[in-house]
């Protein structure tokens, strides 16, 4: 049977402050679960309904339990406490890789989307401002659907990271209003493509960086209609054009 306190250190991994001390996260549901037993990353331990998991590392709990365990509005079959991975990030990534950078980018489901993009994409890497929404928030690893187990996601001084990548000439993309358009742009396989918050866009720090302003354009061109893109949106077109051109 499961014990309150148990209950109470699933709980308490809804809070980064407590996430961050523990270096733990919680995953939910089977298929999920079940990739992260097949992945590098370390279950702690999972929570399961009756013939659901079976192993050394596996607590049967009722569903009501489960109701209690749960972070999601529906409580699925199953919960995992799995270890946070620890990655190293250099330069040397950003002259070989093309690279995501979020700028205070902070709503979870966003976050969730554009880790899930980046997998979807072949981009191994995303750095992140320290203000950026928490990887391990319990939406994004539910909405990344797996991808957080393939995706290296950084929190670094990213003004700082930026200065040092163009300095060493690395190309350094980032999407503005006012910027050339991304489809007559000549675009590299490799470097950064920077990313902005969703209510300010690019900070003036990080856009002093940029050695390459694009802009996604309506259709047609002249049209008045929304001002801008979601910014998970705006990083799945602005991908889909950078492996397009990788491909010519």
């Amino acid at each position: 049977m499961i014990t309150k306190a148990e209950i109470q250190l699933v709980r308490s991994l809804a809070d980064k402050r407590n996430r961050d001390e523990l270096g733990l996260f919680v995953a939910e549901g089977e298929k999920l679960i079940e990739e992260l037993r097949g992945s590098q990353l370390r279950v702690r331990r999972i929570y399961a309904l009756e013939g659901v998991f079976e192993g050394d590392d596996v607590q049967i709990v009722t569903p009501k339990e489960m109701e209690r365990l749960s972070m999601l509005k529906t409580a699925n079959n199953s919960l995992a406490v799995v270890e946070q991975p620890r990655y190293k990030f250099d330069l040397d990534r950003l002259k070989q890789n093309l690279v995501l950078a979020l700028d205070d980018v902070q709503n979870p489901g966003n976050l969730g989307t554009i880790i899930r993009l980046a997998d979807w994409f072949g981009i191994s890497d995303i750095v992140c401002s320290p203000a950026t929404a928490d990887c391990f928030n319990p939406k994004v690893v539910q909405a990344t659907m797996g991808a957080i187990l393939r995706v290296r996601v950084h929190y670094l001084d990213l003004p700082s990271l930026l200065r040092s990548a163009k300095e060493s000439g690395v190309a350094v993309y980032g999407t503005f209003l006012d910027g050339g358009n991304i489809y007559d742009s000549q675009l590299e396989s490799r470097g950064v493509i920077v990313m902005g918050n969703e209510g300010r866009g690019i900070s003036a720090e990080c856009a002093a960086a940029i050695t390459d302003r694009l802009f996604i354009p309506p259709y047609p061109a002249d049209r008045n209609g929304s001002e801008s893109l979601n910014v998970a949106i705006a990083t799945a077109v602005t991908c889909a054009e950078f492996r397009r051109q990788a491909k010519k």
